[in-house]
Formats: C-alpha cells, structure tokens, sequence
C-alpha cells in the first residue's frame, strides 16, 4: 500500500478512535453503562479497510487516498451526528487557524472574479499592496510569472500569500494603461479585522459591524467603542456574523451588560454545566443598544444577541437568526489536519436552547433551505421570559422584537449586481473625474450612469430607475467612494443608505423605553420581594 494510502487511513483510525474513546467516555460518565469493547472498534475498522483495499484495486479509475477519505469517509461519518462536527484537512485547517488568530501573511488586498477574470476589489489602507500603489478595478494577469487564466479567486488568493519578508511579483492590466504594469511586493502580516466597520452614524450614535468572532475581537470591540467616545446610542450590526470563538463572544456581551448577569452556559455528556457570567460589566453605560441580525446571524453571534435580548438590554430588529446552538470543540489531529466535535449546547440566561431542528433533513437543505419567512410559529417551541418577563422563544433562533426582511431584489437589480454595474461604473468614473469627500450622486452622476448602462447593453427604463433611485445612488456613491478613498469610506456610505440600519435608528427611542421599563419592572419585583421578606422577619 503506497505511502499516502497508509497516511490517509491512520487518519480514519485516528478520527475513529478519538471520537469513540470519546463517546465511550462521555457515556460512561453520565449513564454509567459499559462503553463498547475494543473488539467492536477493531471490526469497524477491519471492515473498512476491507472496503478500501477493494475499491482502490478495483474502481474503474486510480483511487485518490486523500480525496476518498478526506472529502468522503471521514465527512460521511461525522455528518451521520450532526450538521456541524467537521473534519478539517490541511489546507482547511490553516484557513481555520488564520481565521481564529484574526491575521494571515500577504499583500493585503481583497480579490474576486469580475468579467471572467480576478481582480482588485479594494487594497486594505496601510497594507504592501497600498503602499505600493496597487489600485481597485486592476486585473491580476499573473503572479510570480504564473498566468492567472482559468485560476479561481483562492488560487490567486493563494499565490499572493506566503511568508512575511518574502516578495512576490503581481502584474496587473490597469483601464487606460498601455501596458501591463508590475508591482513587486514585500509581504507582511495583515490583520484580518473582525470589528469591519464602526464610526458615528449620527452625532452621539455608533454604528458597529461585527463579522464573526476570533481571537482579536473583544479588543477590537473594546479599541471601537473608546474611539467612538460618549455613546448616545448603538447600532450593533451582526448580519451574516457566522459565529465563531465562544470566548469572543462572551467578552463581546460582558462590555454591554452588567457585572455578574448571566451570558450563556453549556453543558454537553462531557462536563457539567458551566456559566458564563459578565465578569466587569459595562461600567454604568446604559446607553440604548438596537441589534441587527439576519438568518446568517449564527453560533456566538447569537449568543450575544440573546443575552442582550434575555436582559431586556437592547432591541433585537431583522430577521430570526440562524438558529446553532451546537458547542465544537476543536481537536488537533496528525498530519496538520482538526476535528471540530459537538461536545455540548448552549444556552441563553433566560434558558433558552437556540438550535435548530436537523433531523430527516439533508445538509444542503439545513444550511440553504430553512424557511423564515413571514411569521415564525411559536406554537411548538419552548416558551422562556426575559427579565421584565417578556417572552422569548426557544428551538429555532433568536425571533426578533421587531420584524424585517431583507427586501428582495427586483429583475433590474439583479441585472445591474451581475454585470458588475457599480464596480465597473465607479472604475469608469474615478478614471475621468476627480472626486472629493463631498461628492454626491446628483442628475449629471445619473445621467452619466445611464450612459454607461447603454454602453454595457444593460437594458432598463426609466420607471425601473425610479423604482430603486435611492437604492442606486447609494450604490453608486459607496463604489465610487471605495475606488477614491479605500473599502471602509464606501461601507460608510453603504451603512448610512442601508434600510434596515436607517430602520434601527428610527427604533433607538424603543430600545430606550424597553430598557427603561425592564429596570422599572425589575426594581419594583425586588423591592415586593423584599417587603415580603421583612413581614416573614417580623
């Protein structure tokens, strides 16, 4: 048996192992039952051996040992527990690492496909790729010399990255340039920011987007919110936040409740149940919180909006979230490959188990094909209350105080997000005009637009121009900006036009009231108690 085939297997034996020593562990502490004889594991395994020795001799083409057990025996067997155990081969593994340290070692520049070819989406300020004048719309033909034709975003993605100190050369073909130019870059450490975007969308009002939760992101949140200074009110923007660290998480909550409430417990057959308590508090800042969440919202996004929802903290405004509540544990494993395993769930103060149902569906329809739509039904899901005894519901994410769809997109839309329309439009523009911090997208910017959509064949009327103006301005005004000033003025831009955040800002009022009624209903629960009480002592 060749020498990856040896590797690949040791690694199905390894996996099994560790996850039968495990169950065999958890079991025996909680039930106290036998767990399964060595001889049963050592079957299992005779037997699948027996299974590859005769499809990798006997299949109609050569058998790939890493492909056959890293994408299939290994998955196949996990997804037989639940939706989110996984096995991470090498290459997966390293993506998970850069995630979680929040840093990786390239040039420092977002890529993606447009027009059938990879480019610069935007240059991160500060960065190699920055200073070295690379620009957003430039088209990478070839890195170090290899032609970027028919590669993929990661491949590319993959190319510019490598170790810090080391250099690598990007040729580009650039609108109005003659020729293709070369940038021969020295790459650095980049840091992957989670906290994406913060700054004052009103006076006295922050607006925070939190993208996921990595080892950086409690100090990201804590670094935004002193810049922002004396706080007003928050927007606190966790739509498409897919989860991440656990302890993120909890210290992302901490800086918004008061020291000693509650944030989240878990308790799985391997331990017993652990809280998690804020342990410094947000210090008397009781500004009012409005939290956005979307059924992209997952894992410890979700536990900080549930924790702000359970203590009547803020209001939670958008759609019903994605509803994990699944606790991975991530065990390294030879070949620098991990195993993440459920090992318990979550839940919220107020008790709440936010999981959703996964059972008798497939992993496609889990992931893509969960119906929130309309109003959920609360008939058959656990009922919890909140502080101020407000009810909040179990078993399928967090339900939203205030309802929002994510509008949905007409055929107009769709065609102009497609063919690229704001990117390549912005590129256009910028090339001929310059643009200052006070640009606006005024009829001349519209007709100009118009211009281009005729030259790109991109067919429109004018009622499907008013039908989304406001859409297409802020569009356009976001793009341009990107091109002119860098990603974070255009999400600016994007942030301040967005409906659901305009939406959250009408409702800051509420969430003061919601905040204020909770302590008063609180206050006047503690005070009968303690009146009761003291006619018990008499």
């Amino acid at each position: 048996m060749v020498r990856g085939t040896r590797r690949a297997l040791f690694l199905v034996v390894l996996v099994i192992v560790t996850c039968g020593f495990l169950g065999a562990l958890f079991g025996q502490r909680v039930s106290g039952s036998t767990p399964s004889g060595d001889g049963e594991i050592r079957d299992s395994l005779r037997t699948f051996s027996q299974v590859y020795d005769l499809v990798e001799q006997n299949y109609a083409e050569p058998v790939s040992a890493d492909k056959a057990i890293y994408n299939g025996a290994i998955p196949g067997m996990l997804r037989v527990l639940d939706p989110h155990s996984n096995f991470f081969d090498p290459k997966a593994y390293s993506l998970l690492r850069e995630e979680q340290r929040g840093k990786y070692y390239g040039v420092g520049m977002q890529v993606g496909p447009r027009n059938n070819k990879v480019i610069v989406i935007a240059p991160f300020v500060g960065t190699p790729a920055y200073r070295a004048g690379i620009h957003p719309g430039d088209v990478i033909v070839a890195v170090d010399g290899k032609p970027t034709d028919n590669m993929s975003t990661s491949d590319v993605a993959d190319l510019l990255k490598g170790p810090k100190g080391t250099n690598v050369t990007i040729t580009i073909v650039r609108e109005g340039t003659p020729k293709p130019l070369e940038f021969n870059v020295t790459r650095d450490e980049i840091p992957r920011y989670s906290v994406d975007l913060h700054f004052l969308i009103r006076p006295g009002i922050g607006y925070m987007h939190i993208s996921g939760f990595q080892e950086t992101t409690e100090h990201e949140v804590q670094e935004a919110l002193d810049e922002m200074g004396d706080l007003k009110g928050l927007v606190l923007d966790l739509r498409q936040n897919p989860g991440g660290l656990l302890s993120e998480g909890v210290g992302v909550a901490d800086k918004f409740l008061k020291r000693g409430q509650v944030i989240v417990s878990h308790h799985g057959r391997s331990s017993p149940e652990k809280v998690y308590r804020a342990s410094h508090g947000n210090g008397g800042k009781d500004y009012p919180i409005v939290v956005l969440v979307n059924r992209g919202t997952a894992s410890a996004a979700e536990i900080l909006a549930g924790a702000i929802q359970d203590h009547d903290r803020g209001l939670i405004v958008g759609e019903t979230t994605f509803g994990k509540g699944l606790v991975q544990t991530v065990f390294p494993l030879s070949e620098n490959t991990g195993l993440a395993l459920t090992t318990a769930k979550y839940y919220t103060p107020s008790g709440r188990l936010i999981q959703r149902d996964y059972s008798g569906i497939s992993l496609y329809d889990y992931y893509y094909n969960h119906d929130h739509n309309g109003t959920p039904n609360n008939a058959n899901r656990e009922v919890k209350m909140t502080d101020s005894g407000r009810p909040v519901y179990g078993g399928g994410g967090i339900t939203p105080d205030v309802r929002f769809d994510t509008p949905k997109q007409n055929h107009f839309q769709d065609e102009l997000l497609q063919h690229y329309a704001f990117f390549n439009f912005a590129k256009h523009y910028t090339l001929n005009h310059q643009v200052s911090k006070n640009f606006t997208v005024d009829e001349a910017v519209m007709q100009e637009f118009r211009k281009f959509l005729d030259d790109q064949k991109i067919g429109y009327t004018e009622s499907d121009i008013a039908g989304v103006n406001d859409w297409l301005r802020n569009n356009i005004k976001s793009e341009i900006f990107i091109d002119a000033f860098g990603q974070e003025e255009g999400l600016k831009i994007r942030a301040d036009g967005d409906p659901l955040v305009l939406r959250a800002l009408d409702l800051m009022g509420q969430a003061k009231t919601l905040a204020d009624n909770a302590k008063k209903i609180i206050a006047e629960r503690n005070s009968a108690r303690a009146s009761a009480m003291a006619s018990q002592n008499r």
